[in-house]
């Protein structure tokens, strides 16, 4: 039976355990290029033991960032800054991830600390945001542009270009990010797009953006590394995205050759009731799992060794994805497996602490 501390093999890849860092936005970069600080916070929980580390949402093209300060991969000379966070966490034995991402209506923010609202018109920091539909995140926010045809096969060229990029940096795993109501789940989505023509419209239509990204990114992803997408497995609203249609999507993606669904919820309805409470997000990863015969990974509200641990032998997910207990703890891994019985993934420089 698998358990917290199991490697796991997908494709080339082995991860020492299936314990990985989720993508979190830091906001504490210039021009969208990697720095010290993403080299520190990633390389941290490298080694304090975490099998996986995804490397937050990096935008594909300027506009695609949430807020001027996010990371990004839109010009070859970003590679570079990211190759050595690369290189170090595959020298501490975890596997370096990246989430490739495009804000689309919730683009042109501020960042959390300075408000997290949407920039005023004509301010710096502001540009036009784009969309399926003009329509708003909320009041506060920009009305989009809605994208043309053309306009969006160009954002996808775009998605590939960052995938060819993040292979040339080191990444082993790749994630395109299509949930937290950012763009390609603002397309997915019955409450943002209200587009009529091959992109809206049917369920069909309306996750052809994803799909054809998925296709493309796959092209020129090798076969050997794990390709996956992050999906709002629920929008927790009435006429909204569910878990019954990321099923569906889940059983196309895999055709279409993804790995793993990492299994998210919302963002894509202002100031909906969401139900949190530890695990919140499990039964999505349960459900994609077995309607879709797919890997999946579980995150969101997930802090206790034993939770996370029940949940792989559970057959709840393959992975889990923690955040919020990372920053907490850089170390959390090696705190399980204390907990847990298991070996500790304890780096040889910090043994005489344990």
């Amino acid at each position: 039976m698998a358990h917290l501390f199991s490697p796991i093999n997908i494709k080339d890849i082995t991860l020492r355990n299936r314990i990985g860092v989720s993508p979190m936005c830091q906001y504490c970069y210039t021009d969208g290029y990697s720095n010290d600080w993403q080299l520190v916070h990633l390389g941290a929980r490298a080694t304090g033991g975490a099998g996986l580390i995804i490397a937050e949402a990096t935008a594909v093209e300027a506009r695609g960032r949430i807020t001027p300060n996010d990371v990004g991969i839109w010009r070859d000379e970003q590679i570079e800054p990211l190759a050595r966070v690369t290189k170090f966490v595959k020298s501490q034995g975890a596997v370096p991830g990246i989430q490739i991402a495009h804000a689309g209506r919730k683009a042109s923010t501020m960042r959390p600390w300075d408000g997290g609202k949407p920039i005023p018109a004509g301010e710096e920091g502001w540009w036009q945001v784009v969309g399926p539909s003009p329509i708003a995140f909320s009041d506060r926010y920009q009305v989009p542009k809605a994208l043309m045809v053309a306009e969006v096969r160009a954002i996808q060229q775009k998605f590939v270009q960052a995938a060819q990029r993040a292979l040339e940096a080191g990444f082993e795993w790749l994630e395109i990010h299509a949930a937290h109501g950012y763009l390609l789940h603002e397309f997915y989505s019955p409450i943002s797009n209200h587009r009529e023509d091959e992109y809206g419209g049917s369920f069909e239509n309306r996750i052809r953006f994803l799909v054809e990204t998925a296709q493309a990114v796959r092209k020129v992803w090798p076969e050997r590394l794990p390709l996956t997408t992050r999906i709002s497995g629920t929008e927790w609203a009435e006429g909204g995205w569910d878990v019954p249609q990321s099923v569906a999507l889940a059983r196309v993606l895999k055709q279409e050759g993804l790995d793993l669904i990492d299994c998210s919820s919302g963002g894509n309805v202002a100031h909906v009731e969401i139900p949190l409470k530890p695990g919140y997000q499990v039964h999505i990863a349960a459900e994609v799992r077995k309607g879709a015969d797919i890997l999946t990974a579980a995150v969101g509200l997930i802090s206790e060794p034993k939770q996370a641990d029940e949940i792989i032998r559970d057959g709840k997910a393959d992975i889990v994805l923690l955040g919020r207990e990372f920053l907490r703890n850089s170390n959390w891994p090696i705190r399980a497996a204390k907990e847990l019985g298991q070996p500790l993934p304890v780096p040889p420089q910090y043994l005489r602490a344990y």
